[in-house]
């Protein structure tokens, strides 16, 4: 996936890095896609109780290989569009970590 492309998604933040994200529930699997220069999560959680948020955070802490601890949804709780911070790290290390975990479209 184009590093490049990612890092004008991420922004910088006091304590990390910002992603946006849209989220599709009820997916067949789990994965991150570069669509039309859109981050794109699918997941199979429903977007009930938390579920899907709750995958997101898991799928991203593992791609970043941070703590779940470290990744927290700032924007978008009900909402399928996410802004996502990731604590502790630069957005050129989150992009390249991205793109090796994001699944081409």
């Amino acid at each position: 996936m184009n590093k490049e492309v990612i890092l004008r998604l991420l922004e910088e933040s006091r304590r990390g890095t910002r992603i946006r994200v849209y989220v599709k529930p009820d997916s067949n699997r789990d994965a991150l896609v570069l669509e039309e220069d859109e981050l794109v999560f699918y997941t199979e959680e429903p977007p009930v109780q938390g579920r899907a948020n709750a995958a997101l955070v898991r799928f991203i802490a593992r791609a970043l290989g941070v703590n779940p601890g470290k990744v927290e949804i700032v924007h978008g709780l009900r909402d399928r569009v996410k802004i996502v911070e990731v604590e502790g790290l630069d957005p050129e290390t989150v992009a390249e970590r991205l793109a090796e975990a994001a699944e081409p479209w």
